[in-house]
């Protein structure tokens, strides 16, 4: 019966459901399914009608209707059923509501994409039958919790001393397992004992969620996972409690029958994707297709749970204590591999302390036994959580900041900070119309299929396992670290040159490490998925930026990531699709940067020779591919302009190869943008142009201007910087100012570029890099004359909210609430009262704000891509599509920059926070200034809207 008594509602206003009521509608205990007297299916006995009556009475002088019981509370199990039999009793006749109407997005950027007249949803080349097992596959991989795939590390000879490490590992595994066990039941019963009280006691409700089993599984993985080098005990602790939520949340699901629901639906949701169905003459999208098929079930539980989030300080007190088992417990013979020492247990686990700047942290290490045994054995398999894999089948669909991604994993609409919450209520008090934009382009993002590039995969495994290739970002392995140095004497005696070296080569012994497992990770699930399609469901961060949920393997990868993934459709290439694939690869070189399209197909064309030698003859030609930018993606791009480029008609060749489209400094085309300013348009390819223009280089030539005419004036510096700017030298700085770098931020990017040119003279590093940020700010301000004035506004506003004690609040074009996370309190809590940190809080709001439309714009792009048919990922301000809808996608991405511009962004930004922060009575002194700014919004130019439209380069520049 409790699991009906906790029947709550999801909407603030409503009560929930109180004792009195459950009780006039539970179970008659002593009843059974063969009790006489009962005449309804679950047995239950004619109960009085006079206290469901009173309840509703209650209901109705509360002003609320008994309907909203249906339509704003959440239910498990049969409770639904359970709840209308009880109101049945004394109103015979009443009727469920029916579902509302569907409520269609009021955006004028969107008016035409929610209009009736796209075209159908695009297909999948999968029956309904095959997406069906795809989903069990997927089913089955999440009720594991975990996956073992294999290394693609090459197996070393199974020598006889690997053969005994392994034995010896699976012998001290089974009693590890037995000891955590038992120590684990130890700790539950004296917690249990009464009056037994003491620092863990209130962690034994959260220690018998699960059978006792799946705790030590859990502890064991953190065991088998831990590198040599350890980890931080807060980083452990927290990854411990939050594998025991996760797996709560699971067996939630599992109890409540929301599985049961979710398959049915999922059943019927393929129809919408397999290639050999239809859903009707209407047009859906995902999400709307969902909502159908949940609204025509009916009755079963809810599809999202009611809120039992866990605060950040339960979940690292849960994992701190299962952190403490795991060091008593685990215990191995010190002369397990040294029979000549003492047999004395000593534990596998130790904590020690680092010091990173002027803060001491704890971390765990594994002891050297423990390390060299594992290493020995040379196991030959990975283990993974079923959420760190790409998804075996179609997402399920964001329908709310509740419902979507995986099957059974939990995942966040909205990615935040340990307890920081404030991000989620803001979503739930947003109307859900508001969010369908952003849940739907989330859907087209998760629901594009993938397939492994299998020759490139296999090609990058080779020179994974031949030592690796540092040039090639293919990560060398532990046996290429540098030799520590060894001087007589105890370590207390050594010099402080050679203290240093021990330390050094440690730190890149760590660094190559962690590279290694990292590339390991990637190219072992890569491997595991080569033979499958797979997807990648997306969530967001706090600023609508959108991101990939599975965190080792996905397109946002590097290099070597990308240049394996395909897309799961092909498609012909058409006219200009060999054209385009050409034009990628001369982008992915990093040359011709300054050339036009043409001038880059040209050299294209000129080096086929080279393109084709790299495609057959990869490792053993003239390797052309190896001196490019990105030259895994180059290697990638060769072969498929080869096979094309042969085949009898390249035109009907059916190409599966993402071409990018990447942004020209795309935060510096927004500023411009923003405030209508026409020279700083022409400088990022916002406006037509002979020639593409390179904003880096552009600043580089300021730069060298202003020195030029300080070195006439005698000034040494400039004297001493002859011949030195370039554009690298000034390029990350010129990107960063628009995210908010400061100037000592910009003066360490600077050093670090400077400290790279030999002939530079080391001395004057301090002075040179101070002087260059300094022209860079002033080249960035002469060439942008709104950016700055809009930046400072933004600033200025955010400082004064955030004085008020207020925290910076938004809400983007599309309708997305933002919220900025940074607050005083060290220790987060659900404080709803937290102060605000004001420092961040200004300085994070432009580069905020311009992420926000940043991705507001990808967004766009993306809905406007699905109604077209076009298949479409990003990377944030770099586009994806196949070569044949290149040119579509640019058209589009063109107008959704125009549409998005055309709208007042910065009024309606000054209005909401005059609406939000202002609008109170009496109005306060800060409030006074605060108004006076916000009302002083930039002054714009003309708009650029036609020049927009007509912009050839526009998004077309690589960086």
């Amino acid at each position: 019966m409790s699991r009906f008594w906790g029947v709550q509602s999801s909407h603030s206003t409503l009560p929930a459901i109180p004792s009195c009521w459950a009780v006039c509608l539970g179970l008659c205990s002593s009843c059974s399914s063969s009790c006489t007297t009962c005449s309804d299916p679950w047995g239950r006995s004619n109960l009085s009608r006079v206290p469901l009556l009173r309840y509703l009475q209650q209901l109705n002088s509360d002003g609320f209707h008994v309907d909203e019981l249906f339509q704003k509370c959440l239910f498990e199990k049969d409770e639904k059923e359970m709840v209308l039999w009880a109101i049945r009793t004394v109103q015979p006749n009443y009727q469920l509501p029916p579902p509302p109407s569907p409520q269609i997005c009021k955006s004028s950027l969107l008016q035409d994409f929610y209009a009736r007249t796209m075209v159908p949803y695009p297909k999948l080349d999968f029956s309904m039958k095959e997406l069906q097992e795809c989903f069990q596959q997927q089913l089955e991989m999440e009720l594991k919790n975990t996956i073992t795939i294999e290394s693609v590390e090459a197996a070393k000879p199974l020598t006889p001393q690997a053969v005994k490490a392994r034995e010896l590992l699976g012998t001290l595994r089974s009693q590890w397992h037995d000891a955590i066990l038992q120590a684990l039941q130890n700790s539950k019963r004296s917690m249990a004992k009464p009056r037994r009280l003491s620092k863990h006691s209130m962690l034994y409700p959260y220690l018998c969620l699960l059978p006792d089993e799946e705790y030590v599984d859990i502890m064991l993985q953190v065991l088998n996972d831990l590198s040599p080098q350890g980890e931080s005990l807060a980083v452990l602790a927290r990854e411990l409690g939050s594998k025991v939520y996760d797996r709560y949340i699971i067996q939630r699901k599992l109890r409540s029958c929301q599985l049961e629901k979710v398959q049915e639906v999922y059943k019927n949701y393929v129809q919408l994707l397999a290639k050999d169905s239809q859903v009707g003459p209407e047009q859906y999208l995902p999400r709307e297709y969902w909502e159908k098929l949940v609204a025509e079930a009916g009755f079963g539980p809810s599809l999202h749970l009611k809120n039992c989030s866990w605060p950040c300080a339960l979940l690292m007190h849960l994992g701190m204590h299962m952190l403490e088992l795991l060091v008593k417990a685990v215990k191995v013979p010190r002369n397990i591999l040294n029979r000549r020492l003492q047999s004395k247990p000593i534990p596998v686990l130790y904590h020690v302390y680092s010091f990173y700047s002027s803060w001491q942290v704890g971390r765990i290490k594994p002891h050297p036994i423990f390390s060299r045994l594992v290493s020995e054995a040379a196991e030959t398999t990975l283990t993974f959580n079923s959420s760190a894999m790409p998804m075996l089948c179609p997402p399920l669909p964001w329908t709310s900041p509740h419902f979507g991604a995986f099957v059974l994993n939990d995942t966040k609409l909205m990615r935040f900070m340990d307890d920081i919450i404030h991000h989620q209520l803001l979503l739930e008090q947003c109307p859900l119309v508001n969010l369908h934009p952003v849940l739907d382009a989330l859907n087209q993002l998760g629901n594009c299929a993938w397939k492994i590039n299998q020759p490139v995969l296999d090609i990058i495994i080779s020179i994974f396992n031949d030592k690796g290739d540092e040039k090639l970002d293919i990560p060398p392995p532990l046996s290429e670290a540098p030799k520590p140095p060894t001087a007589p004497g105890h370590f207390s005696t050594w010099s402080e040159s050679l203290k240093h070296e021990l330390f050094l080569c440690k730190k890149k012994t760590a660094e190559m490490h962690s590279l290694r497992m990292d590339a390991l990770y990637k190219l072992s699930i890569a491997n595991y998925v080569r033979d499958k399609v797979f997807w990648f469901p997306h969530n967001m961060d706090f600023r609508g930026r959108t991101y990939p949920c599975p965190p080792y393997f996905n397109h946002l990868g590097n290099d070597v990531t990308r240049a394996i993934l395909l897309f799961a459709e092909g498609r012909p290439l058409g006219p200009r699709g060999l054209d385009w694939l050409k034009i990628h690869l001369i982008n992915l070189t990093g040359l011709k940067k300054k050339n036009t399209l043409q001038e880059r197909l040209d050299y294209a064309n000129e080096i086929m020779e080279d393109i084709l030698d790299s495609a057959d003859n990869p490792l053993t030609g003239r390797k052309w591919w190896m001196n490019t930018d990105e030259p895994w993606q180059a290697l990638a791009c060769c072969m498929e302009i080869a096979k094309a480029s042969r085949s009898p008609d390249p035109a009907a060749y059916i190409s599966h190869f993402p071409v990018h489209q990447d942004g020209s400094c795309n935060g510096l085309q927004h500023y411009a943008a923003l405030g209508r300013d026409l020279s700083g348009a022409v400088s990022v390819n916002l406006v037509p142009c002979g020639l593409p223009q390179d904003v880096y280089s552009a600043v580089a030539q300021q730069v060298e201007e202003f020195r030029k005419k300080d070195a006439e004036r005698g000034v040494k510096i400039a004297q001493v910087l002859q011949g030195l700017i370039s554009r690298k030298v000034v390029k990350q700085t010129v990107m960063t100012v628009v995210y908010g770098v400061t100037r000592y931020g910009g003066r360490l990017q600077i050093e670090k570029r400077l400290k790279e040119i030999d002939e530079f003279p080391e001395e004057y590093l301090w002075e040179a890099s101070h002087y260059l940020v300094k022209q860079v700010f002033n080249g960035i301000k002469e060439m942008f004359s709104a950016t700055r004035d809009i930046q400072s506004w933004l600033t200025e506003s955010a400082k004064l909210i955030a004085q008020s004690g207020r925290t910076v609040e938004w809400v983007t074009p599309l309708g997305l609430p933002i919220i900025q996370p940074y607050y005083r309190s060290s220790v987060k809590s659900y404080n709803s009262n937290q102060k605000p940190d004001t420092v961040k809080q200004k300085n994070a709001f432009p580069p905020n704000f311009i992420h926000s439309l940043d991705s507001t714009h990808m967004m766009l792009t993306a809905l406007h891509c699905l109604r077209k048919g076009l298949t479409f990922v990003s990377v944030h301000d770099c586009y994806w599509t196949h070569a044949l809808t290149v040119d579509v996608m640019n058209q589009i991405c063109r107008q959704q920059f125009v549409a998005l511009h055309s709208e007042k962004i910065l009024q309606d930004l000054s209005e909401f926070m005059l609406e939000k922060y202002c609008s109170t009575e009496p109005i306060a002194r800060w409030q006074k200034r605060l108004m006076e700014q916000l009302s002083n919004v930039p002054k714009t130019g003309r708009s650029m809207g036609q020049e927009l439209q007509s912009s050839g380069m526009f998004w077309r520049q690589g960086e």
